[in-house]
């Protein structure tokens, strides 16, 4: 199984059927994945521990009773709670409740967290179409309020398992337990708080059915990190100097506002781009140049300017937005840029730019055959697409970030906690590798100099777009509390070393 590749609810179910297709039997399936629950669950018991296992009416609750029976076995107390009567379990489930051959209770009433060590929430997977009430809500709350030790089997039950979302409420799970692959929702927001420490157990399915779910998860989901885009990673030579690692050109707002122009320069230079130029109206020209070192400057106060200066085709990557202004001179400047045909990063002030003629901005992008990104967060995102069907109700962030990809021609980042990058042809990559202190201002402006400054390198748009994002969340992730933006760009080097050690 590829590392980074994700599965669909829909797609899991496929290898499911494939491997039981070819020969198989589900509840050979069944008493694998029972059996890595119960070992997860031994390594967060003490000895002879006692641990209770809610059940639901499922499958998902079949691996509960497979693990049941394994966690007796290896000398722990286990009590089983079933959400249903254990006569009306059927299937696979059916024959894991007749292998168990301890006590059930029935129901929900009554439960009691004294003595227990750990509560194994297998009352449903990932596959929930429901909004859980009565005793399945009743069961939750109870295990949210345990104050214990909580393994979730599949995915925490409540969770969507395509889109994170929560179905009515939701167990808060201390570690997750998946097999054979992860799927969106374990990374998606507010799924991913949930799952806690995540498990993957591989269950033997077989390569053939493994195939069958790859292929029915099309175009692929991707879990964000160096085994999606390491390989084409730039990688610096005996021959390498700064004319072959890229040239940046970053514009500047007018002055007073030219801070978020500079994070973005100085981050794209340090992630390897050869040559960096801040584009300034003349009037913040001093204040630039007081702050600057190795970012070159040149005057530009209008579209013609800019013009005039990618004349130098050099100048293979154009960053826009960031402290940049609205209206009708950053859209003229958008133009002009896309025009071009370089790659090109569309950030804060520039999309915000668009609000209400997102046509128009696609169509530069079109004309232009830009390698384009986009970068917005929610709220841009909103403004932007507003009007298009990617902010249609009810779609989760994953489509509507790939239908914004599809209208727009561009690799689109949806940010946040779980930010989300896609493709035009359909790919997606989730990003799951960040954090909390990254929510600062400037943030994003430095992570719109990491794309320019990875595809400036020669990185394709999705595959830099994600390669920055990972990197960015890399970076919060060493420095911790107290972070702000200007720390970003001098974490690279240390971000960097990290990577190459990765990949060697």
């Amino acid at each position: 199984m590829d590392a980074a590749r994700l599965l669909t609810v829909e797609a899991m179910a496929r290898v499911d059927a494939s491997a039981i297709a070819g020969g198989i039997p589900g509840y050979d399936l069944m008493r694998r994945a029972g059996a890595a629950v119960a070992a997860e669950a031994c390594a967060l018991l003490p000895a002879r521990g006692r641990v209770l296992i809610l059940c639901g009416p499922g499958n998902n609750g079949g691996d509960g009773l497979i693990a049941a029976r394994r966690l007796a076995e290896a000398g722990h107390a286990v009590e089983v709670r079933l959400l249903g009567a254990r006569a009306a379990l059927s299937g696979d489930a059916g024959l894991a409740a007749a292998d168990w051959t301890g006590p059930v209770v029935e129901g929900m009433a009554g439960l009691d967290a004294e003595g227990v060590d750990l509560v194994i929430d297998a009352l449903f997977g990932s596959g929930l179409a429901r909004d859980l009430e009565g005793e399945a809500e009743t069961a939750v709350s109870f295990t949210n309020c345990s104050k214990r030790p909580v393994l979730s089997v599949d995915v925490p039950s409540g969770v969507d398992g395509d889109r994170g979302a929560i179905r009515g409420c939701a167990v808060r799970a201390t570690r997750t337990i998946t097999f054979v692959a992860y799927k969106p929702g374990h990374l998606l927001q507010p799924g991913r708080a949930l799952c806690g420490d995540l498990r993957l157990a591989e269950i033997g399915i077989g390569p053939d059915a493994l195939a069958a779910g790859l292929a029915a998860c099309a175009p692929p989901l991707f879990r964000n990190g160096p085994a999606l885009w390491g390989a084409a990673f730039p990688r610096l030579s005996a021959s390498s100097h700064k004319y072959t690692r890229g040239h940046a050109l970053v514009l500047s707002g007018p002055a007073y506002r030219t801070g978020a122009a500079r994070l973005a320069a100085r981050a794209a230079l340090r992630i390897g781009a050869g040559l960096v130029t801040m584009a300034s109206p003349a009037s913040a020209l001093p204040e630039n140049a007081a702050h600057l070192t190795a970012i070159m400057l040149r005057p530009c106060d209008s579209a013609d300017d800019l013009d005039d200066l990618l004349v130098d085709e050099r100048l293979n990557v154009v960053l826009a937005g960031p402290g940049l202004g609205t209206g009708a001179q950053t859209r003229d400047l958008v133009a002009v840029a896309a025009s071009a045909g370089r790659g090109l990063v569309l950030d804060a002030d520039a999309l915000t730019s668009f609000k209400g003629q997102f046509a128009a901005l696609a169509g530069h992008i079109a004309d232009g055959e830009s390698r384009a990104v986009l970068t917005p967060h929610s709220g841009e995102f909103a403004r932007l697409f507003e009007g298009t069907d990617a902010v249609a109700a009810g779609l989760g962030k994953v489509e509507s970030a790939r239908r914004a990809a599809v209208l727009s021609g561009a690799v689109v980042v949806l940010k946040g906690a779980d930010t989300v990058v896609a493709a035009p042809d359909g790919r997606v990559a989730i990003n799951d590798h960040s954090t909390p202190d990254l929510g600062t201002a400037g943030s994003g402006d430095v992570l719109g100099g990491l794309i320019a400054g990875l595809i400036a390198q020669g990185m394709e748009p999705f595959a830099g777009a994600a390669a920055a994002v990972w990197l960015h969340g890399d970076a919060g992730r060493r420095h911790g509390p107290g972070l702000i933006a200007e720390d970003l760009p001098e974490l690279m080097p240390a971000v960097l070393s990290g990577l190459a050690q990765d990949l060697s």
